[in-house]
């Protein structure tokens, strides 16, 4: 792959720019053409066996349309900015635009096209974001000759699944890091000695049980990230209403609904939250963050998840199972404090590398996407094999 064409023109587009001086200028409908209930025919279907898809992942049963030809799938309603590429038969659904492909249109290469639309300009709503068929339709992309558009698809092809694959292997040793941070904290706080002793919760932990109008502090639980313990999304304005449950620094947030999500928190500073959620805090024979980290650990977790009633919204109930819980811990709060110590210097150095790896992730994913731009929009040459 050369940098460069020899020749460039205007494309007449800001987001394009100069496009090959061979290349033209086209509408997506010239590309393709978009389809939808009204448009199909019936396709047998051999034992069901073809997945139902759309822009969102899978849906249900409801108007259905089969397709048995290489398609990209555009959003409809919902999820617009996300193309799919299919090239097996699939069930496609109202939420969801389809697309029969021409001969002069190489499929994987109008895919990688719609790779490039910038959908915020194009959208209407904004509670459910939709695009409609005329404004896809008029949508414009650089194109050059079949031939030339095969050979970019399979350039494109190779580089991104390299690039895929790369993703891929970092996602997974990020998930085999998240495991070795519980584990650690598992083993810390679960640990037995001599100085060790049992006693049920209730006897060396209270549930806080105050009400308050407002706090410029407010967190619920879809503020407390799974087996983390940390705070995300804090920016967004929930407009929730009703009083908060009062909390102060040093407590410990404990989610009894559906446990096995892990959503445990340490009160940085005094807050109020929303949701069912309990507030816990030590007496004194144990530290805060200690407490934390034993409500937190995988093993406690477990057998309150196993208490739970309910099928839809599984809870576990405080007064009848979780307060009535043996809870072991070091006699000495200085041993405590060196547990935690021991916990924090580990997680953090766990959590570096994580973010680490997190964000040569997302470098790695706007390469990806500027990748398909440059080439797609012939800022980059793809020569032929």
């Amino acid at each position: 792959m050369s940098k460069q064409y020899s020749k460039y023109k205007p494309s007449g587009i800001d987001w394009i720019g100069e496009i090959p001086s061979h290349w033209d200028l086209k509408k997506l409908k010239y590309l393709a053409k978009i389809m939808n209930g009204q448009d199909h025919k019936t396709v047998w279907d051999e034992n069901g066996k073809y997945p139902i898809v759309g822009t969102g992942g899978e849906f249900g049963k409801a108007n259905q349309y089969l397709h048995n030809r290489p398609s990209v799938i555009l959003g409809r309603k919902g999820t617009i900015d996300k193309p799919q590429f299919w090239d097996t038969p699939f069930w496609t659904v109202d939420t969801a635009y389809y697309t029969n492909i021409p001969a002069h249109t190489n499929p994987r290469f109008f895919f990688y096209c719609c790779k490039t639309i910038l959908f915020d300009l194009y959208k209407y709503g904004s509670a459910v974001p939709s695009m409609t068929q005329e404004t896809l339709n008029q949508i414009k992309f650089a194109t050059p000759p079949l031939t030339e558009q095969t050979a970019i698809a399979s350039f494109l092809d190779e580089k991104i699944a390299q690039i895929d694959k790369l993703i891929s292997n970092k996602q997974k040793l990020i998930e085999l890091l998240k495991e070795e941070r519980i584990a650690t904290i598992n083993e810390a706080v679960n640990g037995k000695g001599k100085n060790w002793e049992k006693k049920k919760l209730k006897y060396v932990a209270y549930l806080r049980d105050e009400l308050i109008d407002t706090s410029d502090f407010k967190i619920a639980v879809e503020n407390i990230e799974s087996a983390s313990g940390r705070l995300v999304n804090m920016g967004e304005d929930k407009n929730y209403e009703g009083q908060l449950s009062a909390f102060k620094k040093g407590d410990t947030i404990f989610n009894k609904l559906r446990p096995y999500l892990h959503k445990v928190y340490l009160a940085e500073k005094d807050g109020g939250l929303y949701g069912e959620l309990l507030i816990v805090y030590s007496m004194d024979e144990l530290i805060p963050e200690f407490l934390f980290f034993k409500l937190f650990s995988k093993e406690f977790i477990d057998i309150v998840d196993g208490s739970t009633q309910g099928t839809k919204m599984p809870r576990a109930n405080w007064n009848d199972f979780i307060s009535q819980l043996l809870i072991s811990f070091p006699k000495d709060k200085k041993e405590q404090a060196i547990i935690v110590k021991l916990i924090q210097t580990e997680t953090e150095r766990i959590d570096h590398t994580i973010s680490k790896i997190e964000k040569e992730i997302e470098l790695m994913e706007e390469y990806r996407t500027t990748l398909i731009s440059e080439v797609v929009t012939g800022k980059l040459k793809v020569t032929e094999n």
